[in-house]
């Protein structure tokens, strides 16, 4: 079960609905369009179409599967006392003094240039169910850093 945002399970709806839409039917025109070009046994151009749509069917799968999976978190029941998915954490790291802000989410909405962290992180693992005013230290690839909770917001 993964828990996501309302706005992730929409996106998510959003890709399958154009991948079965729009790629699907691009994905057999190519395969159609490299078969009708002769022998099958020396066409690249057709083992590459039929790899291409292998590929899709298998996001389409992992599409599905995610979605069948999705749990949406009622933001409206979330409480900003400790760390939380969907929560959005100000800290300081203690070493350099850098202040950052990411909002915990799941995987499938993890987006770092939107300051959307998965909750399979490091990071966001030290975090969470941790409160305000608390440091915490955090293992990371490059060794263990302390980060300092400013504030925590939902949603």
């Amino acid at each position: 079960m993964a828990y996501m945002s309302q706005e992730g399970y929409d996106k998510l709806i959003a890709e399958l609905k154009r991948l079965e839409g729009i790629e699907r039917p691009k994905a057999s025109a190519a395969i159609a369009e490299a078969r009708d070009k002769g022998d099958l046994s020396e066409n690249s151009e057709y083992e590459a179409a039929k790899e291409a749509q292998s590929h899709l069917e298998s996001k389409i799968n992992q599409l599905k599967l995610a979605i069948s999976e999705a749990k949406i978190v009622d933001t409206s029941r979330l409480s900003a006392d400790s760390v939380q998915i969907l929560s959005k954490v100000e800290m300081t790291n203690m070493a350099n003094k850098a202040h950052m802000t990411y909002t915990i989410v799941s995987e499938s909405e993890a987006d770092l240039r939107q300051g959307k962290i998965s909750i399979q992180t490091p990071i966001a693992q030290g975090l969470l169910n941790h409160k305000q005013g608390d440091v915490v230290e955090v293992k990371i690839p490059r060794g263990t850093i302390k980060l300092r909770i400013d504030k925590i917001t939902v949603g």
